[in-house]
């Protein structure tokens, strides 16, 4: 034991040493790490500049190339896609806004109500309201919307009613109609919005909650005329996202159609739109006047 004590036994002077050469390990260990991370730096610095340059000119052959400039046309804003948006320069909290409103089955009539509701800058409005096309409904709609003030016609007295064109009647044109009030009027008029217009006089059976003798009326009093405003649906292109909002499909019949086109081709009549299920030849000859083949 006392051997083994005499190992640990120092002078002044030799614990003076110890102590002097652990200070110097630690700073010499302490030199070598912050040379290691300085050459890492470096490194990471020039890799950066590398691949910001490569970037830059990748974003400006994008630029100069045709195929990613995006043409503005004339469209419905109440209709914008996640995709749409993208394009169309709003941010993701702009779109998610406008998605937002509209699950609340509200329509933006104007572009200071697309701008109150979505918060994009005055600079992005500028640029886009131009291509805003709302419904004429919309644009000829009283701003007072005093539905108080209407005053109900006297429907026992017999009166000959001109036959007018659907698309573009007014909410008062379809509430002089025996059987129809604001309720009824303001569905038929969500319904021809969200569509673009109608294509047949038929497709009043299509409007929730229209009893059979309403939708009788409405066909004597009223025609299709101008169609120039419905924006018709790629079939064979769209996304399920894009086919779901389209009022005439529902999220399992747009994955339906996706499927069916994957496995069997593109559709290209009416007559293959009755391989989907639930869509008579009927139905089918409405719905594929809203779309492209």
């Amino acid at each position: 034991m006392k051997a083994l004590k005499s190992y640990f036994l120092f002078s002044k002077e030799q614990r003076n040493g110890i102590f002097l050469l652990l200070v110097l390990i630690f700073f010499i260990q302490i030199s070598w790490f912050v040379c290691k991370s300085y050459d890492t730096f470096e490194n990471d610095s020039e890799a950066a500049k590398k691949w910001l340059a490569l970037q830059s000119e990748i974003d400006k052959l994008k630029a100069s190339s045709p195929e990613y400039k995006y043409e503005l046309k004339p469209f419905n804003p109440n209709f914008i896609t996640d995709y749409k948006g993208y394009k169309l320069g709003m941010s993701v909290h702009e779109i998610d806004r406008l998605l937002a409103f509209r699950k609340t089955n509200q329509y933006v009539n104007s572009a200071q109500e697309f701008q109150k509701v979505t918060q994009v800058s005055d600079s992005l409005l500028a640029v886009l309201s131009p291509y805003f096309k709302f419904p004429d409904w919309v644009t000829k709609k009283r701003a007072s919307r005093a539905y108080a003030s209407y005053t109900k016609p006297d429907y026992t007295k017999k009166t000959n009613i001109a036959i007018l064109d659907v698309n573009t009647a007014t909410q008062e044109d379809l509430m002089a109609i025996n059987g129809i009030g604001q309720g009824y009027s303001e569905r038929i008029l969500k319904f021809r919005e969200s569509l673009g217009g109608f294509v047949s006089m038929q497709q009043m059976e299509d409007v929730w909650g229209l009893p059979p003798d309403v939708v009788g009326k409405l066909q004597k009093s009223f025609k299709v005329g101008s169609t120039a405003q419905i924006m018709k649906l790629d079939i064979n292109n769209a996304s399920v996202k894009e086919l779901a909002q389209f009022p005439y499909f529902r999220y399992a019949l747009a994955k339906e159609i996706v499927m069916c086109r994957s496995m069997n081709g593109d559709f290209k009549s009416a007559t293959d739109l009755t391989k989907i299920k639930g869509l008579s030849i009927e139905k089918a000859n409405i719905i594929a006047l809203y779309l492209t083949f």
